[in-house]
């Protein structure tokens, strides 16, 4: 029996096993399955509709789920999650109704639709060019919305227009220590140069 390998222990690897762990292969494998996801997500983009209403919706969760305590971003970012599986109750309270139409008048969403994800932007007198409040991508919409973002009261700052601000601070002329409670009263009002 004459084998014509005699003297090699090497396994015979086939050449769809040695192209994958090669690093052109590898790197051929990476485009491809980035392709298919590419696909996937352009067919499943949601459209302007859907995002509307589905961000409508969070937005609602949002109001109903404020306590008026303000919380840190990883509550926020629990609460956006759940919007995601969740939807808002049937039965709004009166005081639930009248923030959903205060709402309405001061904010407005805008829906932009890239080429595999779409965008929802929130629109107020603070965030005059916009704010991001929610993310489309493979037929889900991802809420990144805040109750801080919703502008529901509009009114004046001052009492009159050129009401000059009064700083009631004074500043110490050192830099020295001023004590536990140093007594910094009285009025500090500019005069002029």
């Amino acid at each position: 029996m004459y084998k014509s390998n005699r003297g090699s222990y090497r396994k015979q690897e086939s050449l769809i096993k040695e192209f994958s762990n090669s690093c052109l292969g590898r790197a051929v494998i990476g485009v491809a399955i980035m392709i298919v996801l590419a696909i996937v997500a352009l067919i499943t983009n949601p459209s302007a509709e859907t995002m509307q209403a589905e961000m409508r919706d969070n937005i609602r969760q949002c109001i109903q789920e404020n306590d008026s305590i303000q919380t840190d971003w990883i509550d926020d970012a629990v609460n956006n999650a759940g919007y995601i599986f969740t939807s808002a109750d049937s039965v709004d309270t009166p005081e639930q109704l009248d923030l959903l139409d205060l709402f309405d008048r001061y904010n407005r969403l805008e829906c932009y639709n890239h080429s595999l994800f779409s965008t929802m932007h929130i629109y107020n007198s603070f965030y005059i060019q916009g704010k991001r409040c929610g993310i489309g991508i493979f037929g889900i919409v991802i809420p990144t919305v805040n109750f801080s973002d919703f502008l529901l009261r509009e009114g004046t700052m001052r009492k009159d227009y050129n009401q000059p601000i009064i700083n009631t601070t004074i500043v110490p002329e050192d830099d020295g220590y001023l004590g536990e409670n140093p007594d910094l009263g009285g009025v500090f009002e500019y005069n002029g140069d």
